[in-house]
């Protein structure tokens, strides 16, 4: 398996100005999976109930998404519903159930075990080093977590800390847990508790990169009409993971068109409800929007800045 996710797989109500839709697909590991599709062969680990629609499965296939991993047991799937305010920054979470992903533990398929690409979606940090025990020698892993998790259980979450390369949060996340104020001292502080990677993500103002000892700034690919946010962020991460898994490599410039990458796939996942957008999606798209992304944010030097001196003096 070329990348792995391990994540919540949900039925989502979501609300938003534009409109709304009810028991549609939702969780991270359904929006990383689908997003990383567009790069390589993504699978991921999750749990439904009785539920949970087959034609929804369907559509990962179709997507190239392996769901050998993907339990379906009795009980009813992981609800969430949601209102988006009309700063679509702001919602109001009306409902969550966790269902069956309260008794989730995940259980890689023997052959994942020698996965390279690894991402650990914002589940308990106790499910997430279940994971990290059973895969046997990763090249690259990267996590999510969140706010919950940063407040009540910290110890758990210094431990995985420590084992993996890249830590994918907002910019409030970020601040929580370095216990810092500003961003930028916040990644960094994150970095000092072992991700080499700090990746900020900022909403509509893009995200940040803090990678041994550098700054990458990516602005969000401006959109004209938001739909549903809902799983940007995740799908922002996936569109990285699965171009930098794609690529093999983890130098400076890869992971900086990595996040790139990442914000160009988040742009469309935004245009319509749940999944849609990103099961529709073509590599003829994808393209097409990064080479927007260079066109918007492409700029020559003033006259008389010296490229050198100003590398020298940052």
């Amino acid at each position: 398996m070329d990348l792995i996710v391990v994540g919540s797989v949900a039925l989502d109500d979501i609300y938003t100005p534009t409109g709304s839709r009810e028991r549609c697909v939702g969780g991270s590991a359904s929006y990383f999976s689908l997003a990383a599709s567009h790069f390589v062969t993504p699978g991921f680990v999750g749990v439904v109930g009785e539920d949970f629609p087959e034609e929804a499965v369907a559509t990962f296939r179709r997507c190239g998404v392996d769901v050998t991993g993907l339990e379906r047991v009795p009980g009813r799937t992981f609800r969430w519903a949601g209102r988006y305010h009309d700063d679509l920054n702001e919602r109001t979470s009306l409902e969550t159930e966790l269902n069956v992903f309260e008794r989730f533990h995940p259980k890689l398929p023997a052959t994942w075990c020698d996965s390279p690409w690894v991402f650990l979606g914002n589940i308990h940090p106790s499910l997430q080093l279940e994971v990290l025990n059973q895969i046997r020698e990763p090249r690259f892993v990267a996590m999510d977590t969140m706010d919950f998790w940063i407040e009540g259980t910290p110890d758990e979450l210094r431990k995985v800390l420590a084992r993996v390369d890249a830590v994918i949060i907002n910019d409030g996340e970020a601040r929580k847990l370095a216990g810092v104020s500003g961003t930028l001292r916040a990644a960094r502080a994150i970095a000092e508790m072992g991700p080499r990677l700090v990746v900020v993500k900022r909403g509509e103002f893009g995200a940040m990169l803090w990678c041994e000892g550098e700054w990458f700034f990516a602005p969000a690919f401006p959109v004209d009409d938001v739909v549903d946010p809902t799983g940007a962020g995740d799908a922002f991460a996936g569109g990285m993971l699965g171009y930098l898994a794609r690529a093999g490599r983890i130098d400076r410039q890869t992971v900086r068109q990595a996040l790139v990458a990442g914000s160009v796939v988040a742009s469309f996942s935004i245009e319509a409800f749940s999944i849609d957008r990103l099961a529709s999606l073509t590599s003829d798209e994808i393209n097409a929007r990064i080479a927007a992304f260079r066109d918007v944010t492409d700029f020559e030097l003033p006259s008389g800045v010296d490229r050198a001196r100003v590398a020298a003096a940052g």
